[in-house]
Formats: C-alpha cells, structure tokens, sequence
C-alpha cells in the first residue's frame, strides 16, 4: 500500500533503480545480493519502494517496504490527505443506514434539518456504535467510519459544537410531529411509559434543578421520559422537564400529549411509581385503558391476596408457565368512590417468595443485631422501622436515668409479612385474563432496556453541555439514536426466536461483530474488504434481511464514492 505523502528518493544509497509499467514509473531497491555460481555472477533481490510522483521525478510516494529499509529517512510533518483511515469498519454503519431507509429518517431529518442532516446522523450512529455522546471524541471516531455526511468529511469537534448548538426546539418538535404522524393511529396500541433522570454539571442550563435522583444523591438532574409503542417496538416521543417534578405529577401531560398526536385507541402501560387516584381518574377522563403495577402492599392489596390465598398457586388451571407463576383475576372497586370496577390480577411465584422471605429474614436479622448492641445503654432509638417489628423496652422510660433494655420481635406482624411474600397484584382497566395482563406488562421490558440502553450502550448517563439550547439537541439527537438502536435490539430478537439463543445477538456483541467487517484500502487507492464474511457474521445480517452478497455490492459502491471523493481532491 502506498502512503499518501511524498519524499525524496534515495539517490546516494546503491541499488536503487526505476522501471516504468504502464506509465508509472515504480522506484525499485536492490536490499540482498547473492552470487549465482552456475551463472558466475551477483543476482540481486528487488522490491519495490514507491512510485514516482507524476509533477517532480525526483519525488516519489513511499510504500511501507521505504519505511523498512530506509528507517533514517526524514519524513514530512503533515500528510497531503491522511484525514480518513486506510481501513474502514463498515459493517455496523451498512446495517444502520438500512434501519435508518427503512424508517425514512434521512428524508425526514434532510427536510428539517438541511444540509447538515448528514452530521445528525453520524452523531446519532456514533453514540451506538461507540457508545459514548462526547462531540470531542467523534473526529477519532469518523477517521476510520463510514460516514453520512456530504463527501464523507470528516469535522472537527469545534464544528460538531457549533452544530449542536445550531438545534432548534422547533426543529426537534417538527420531527416527532413528522414521525408520530407516520404511525397507524387506528391500530390498537399499549404505550409503555417511563422516565429517568440525568445528572447535568452545568452551568446555564435553566430546567436543571435539584430533585429526586435515582443514582447520584447529590447532584442536579433532568428528569426525561419516553413514551414507547409496545406493540411496534417504537419510540414515539420524548420530554425533558425541570428534575424537582416528580413522575406522577408529568404523567397527566404526558398523556395530553399522546392525544395531540393522534393516539386515541391506546393503553398506557405504568411502573407502580405512576400509581396514584388523580392519575387513574385522569386516564379515565381521557378515555384511555390502563395497566399499572400496584404500588407496595397496602391494605387494598393485602386484603386481594388474603382473599384468594390459597385457591389458585397450586392449580394447573391458573398456572402461566412462559413466567412460571400462577395468576387469577377478580373484579372490584378501587377506591370507594369509583363508579368503575377494575380488574385485579394477583400472582404468585415460588422464586420470588423464597427471595422475599430471605429479604425479610435479613432485615430483622439486622435490626436484631443492632438493638442487641444497644442493650442496657441511654442510646435513642430512632424508628427507622424498629418500631413496625419490634416492641421495644425501656427502663425508667421518659426520666433522666432512661435506659434501652431490649427489643422484642412483634411476631404477628413479621409472620403477616412472610404470608404476603411472592405476591404482587397488577390492575388493568379493561377485562382480560391474568396471563394477558402480565404479558403486556412483562412488554416494558423493552422500555427498560432502552432507558438502560440509553444510559450504559449510548453514553448518555450525563449531559456534556452548558446550555438549555445544547441540551435539547442532544436528546433529540439521542431520541433518534434510540429509535434505530431499538429496530437494531428487535431485529436480533426476532431473529433469535427464530434461530435459538446465542451470545452474540446481543446488541453490544453483535456491533462488535459486524465492526470487524473492513474495508482497506489497497495500493491502488481503492477500498475493498479484508476477509469474506464470517459464519456468525451471517447469523447477524441474516437478522436485517441482509446477506454477504448485499455486503460485497454496498462496499463496492461505497468504494467507488471514495475514489470519486479523492478524485475530485
């Protein structure tokens, strides 16, 4: 391969000679000689060292066996066009800009977005493949990726920030009209919702503020929530909203959003959090069915579980084995004032009791521990739910010589706690069966998996930015980043239900699999691919509908884009 600089060619170094093939004169060096006997004379061993540049015959453009012989030689600083890598890593980037055709976001971020709509989607494919969302680290990555952008250029960091800042709040909301615009609105849907929130160090940023973070305790956040079509596997919208609103309080506009939109034959699916009375009668208002965990045990649950403890664990009839639980349904009131009867799913299962009674055992363990060291000293005991478990017994309690004695276990409570264990209870507004209900239940995994998609596989567990404007573009680069990593997850699932499980139709390993898809490039300039396709490879692209021959085909245009770019200069 030859590089792409030149340097002089040797003339006080013996053996060097020229040949010309084809009207290219090639710089040969003679690096071993051997004598010949049976021809009585030196033969000497050639290779070749560079080729003669076309404007100056004492210049040539060196080739890596220079660099071998001639390791003294002075070389430039800087390269004429050494700004993109001479091996490529193509086969993640030819599956994304299938998933990102298919979904037309090209069209649709060229019309809002404009000329610089190819950046856009090199940042959103460069937070999945290389799960990071810092625009200082994108140059090193689209050195040696294909890319979107108008002729491939490669920009600098300075030019990524510059961009993100040039988002508009109006562009980000012109394209979820767009994309909600293109859903089936007259397809029944549950739409699964839920939220997280980000820490933000930042400086003029004004929706940050102090909350209730999961993680970092100490830190402001924004709160950002997703609200994801179960039945399509889609991402459909997004909101940011100031971190000290908490997610119950969010949920009522959230679902004046989904109307707005268009959605009307919809359920929205709920973690226990969004659990609350003005939540449940404001769907009703709105018209939308609902499913949503029931939020600890309370008394109305308690009472559920009590009252069919006992008919059904142990039934074939009431077993769901795809879960390995048994699950039956009754019919009744929520709150006393409901005009409505809902429908009350309990479950039960084996695995989780035994976790459960073990939790419980370890938490009076522990207290026990505690009150033991305590015994016979003045300290105060704090609740802290010591008390909910335990009597606890003082000496001259209330007076200055006051003593903690010790703790006695309130047995009926802890053994009421024990009964209650491997149970929860799942409320759906509209009748269906148990196994019905957890089914569209267990269907939030996939937007678990994308908010921890979101946070571990695309950098985004932070916000690197310092303005309300910079933020916003960066989730709406995010949101679509999510979009194409979520086709990415559900293609390799299906297949898998298909093919069986293995290890490498996971998201992370099947990218690590089709980076290893190369193109390099050759002496002749032009990119090919290293290697044929692998077997596992295959596996991987059969999941897209892709094959090796649609591989060959993409990186030979591809090729032929390059060759074209450097032609032009």
């Amino acid at each position: 391969m030859y590089l792409d600089f030149q340097v002089k060619i040797p003339t006080k170094s013996a053996g060097i000679t020229r040949k010309k093939i084809k009207g290219t004169t090639y710089i040969y060096y003679a690096y071993e000689h051997n004598y010949n006997t049976k021809k009585g004379y030196t033969v000497p061993k050639n290779t070749t060292i560079g080729k003669c540049t076309e404007d100056d015959s004492e210049l040539m453009y060196p080739n890596t066996n220079f660099l071998k012989f001639f390791p003294a030689e002075e070389l430039p600083e800087t390269k004429g066009s050494a700004y993109r890598s001479g091996c490529l890593r193509a086969g993640t980037y030819f599956v994304l800009r299938k998933i990102i055709a298919e979904y037309h976001l090209d069209e649709m971020l060229g019309d809002i977005i404009g000329k610089n709509s190819g950046l856009f989607l090199d940042l959103a494919v460069y937070s999945i493949i290389a799960e990071n969302n810092a625009g200082q680290y994108y140059p090193d990555y689209a050195y040696n990726h294909p890319l979107f952008t108008d002729r491939m250029k490669i920009y600098s960091d300075t030019k990524v920030s510059d961009f993100i800042n040039s988002i508009t709040r109006d562009q980000s909301l012109a394209f979820l009209d767009g994309w909600n615009e293109k859903q089936d609105h007259r397809q029944k849907i549950y739409i699964s919702y839920d939220s997280t929130n980000k820490n933000c160090q930042a400086g003029d940023i004004d929706f940050v503020e102090y909350g209730h973070p999961k993680e970092d305790k100490g830190a402001p956040v924004i709160n950002y929530s997703i609200a994801y079509d179960g039945t399509n596997a889609k991402p459909l919208y997004y909101e940011d909203y100031p971190g000290s609103i908490v997610d119950v309080s969010q949920l009522q506009y959230t679902l004046e959003r989904a109307g707005g939109y268009g959605y009307r034959n919809v359920g929205f699916i709920l973690d226990r959090g969004y659990f609350s009375k003005e939540n449940i009668h404001y769907m009703d208002k709105c018209g939308y069915e609902f499913i949503i965990m029931m939020k600890g045990m309370k008394e109305l649950e308690k009472s559920l579980v009590l009252e069919v403890k006992g008919t059904f664990e142990e039934d074939r009839k009431y077993s769901i084995r795809d879960y390995k639980v048994s699950g039956i349904t009754v019919k009744k009131q929520l709150y006393p004032s409901d005009e409505k009867e809902r429908y009350f799913h309990i479950f039960y299962s084996d695995r989780k009791k035994s976790l459960e009674h073990e939790a419980v055992e370890a938490k009076i363990d522990r207290m026990a521990e505690c009150l033991d060291k305590h015994e016979g000293t003045k300290y105060e005991i704090k609740s802290g739910g010591f008390t909910r478990y335990f009597d606890l017994i003082y000496y001259n309690k209330g007076k200055k010589d006051e003593k903690f004695m010790y703790g006695r276990e309130l047995r009926d409570v802890i053994n009421e706690e024990i009964r209650l264990c491997g149970y929860f209870v799942i409320i759906t507004s509209e009748k269906m069966t148990a196994a019905q209900a957890l089914e569209l239940y267990k269907s939030r995994d996939a937007s678990e998996k994308l908010f921890r998609g979101d946070k571990s596989y695309l950098g985004n567990k932070s916000f690197r930015v310092h303005t309300s404007e910079s933020i916003q573009a960066k989730i709406f680069i995010e949101f679509v980043a999510l979009i194409i990593r979520s086709r990415f997850y559900t293609c390799l699932k299906e297949q898998m239900q298909k093919g069986g499980k293995k290890n490498y139709m996971t998201v992370p390993a099947a990218i690590r699999e089709l980076e290893k898809i190369e193109l390099i490039r050759q002496s002749d300039r032009g990119y090919r691919i290293d290697y044929a396709v692998t077997a596992t490879q295959k596996e991987i692209l059969k999941a897209f509908n892709m094959t090796a021959a649609n591989i060959r085909t993409q990186a030979a245009a591809m090729n032929e884009d390059l060759m074209q770019i450097e032609k032009e200069g």
